[in-house]
């Protein structure tokens, strides 16, 4: 993983905060370990870890935005 959160967000820096938030809902909505209906276990894996780092990325970027 990227160490830029926006990059993980498929963002760039310049994003408003509804940009932010909605690059999020839909990462997250994608890659829920919930919702990655696979039989194949490294293809599950690698989502959950994509879904990690998409969590990470938006936490980061609230802190730094304060929103």
């Amino acid at each position: 993983m990227s160490n830029d959160p926006y990059k993980a967000l498929g963002l760039t820096k310049d994003a408003t905060a509804d940009e932010i938030k909605k690059a999020y809902r839909e990462l997250v909505k994608k890659y829920h370990p919930d919702k990655v209906i696979a039989d194949d276990q490294a293809l599950k894996a690698g989502a959950e870890e994509k879904f990690k780092q998409v969590q990470k990325a938006y936490e980061t970027i609230q802190k730094e935005r304060n929103f």
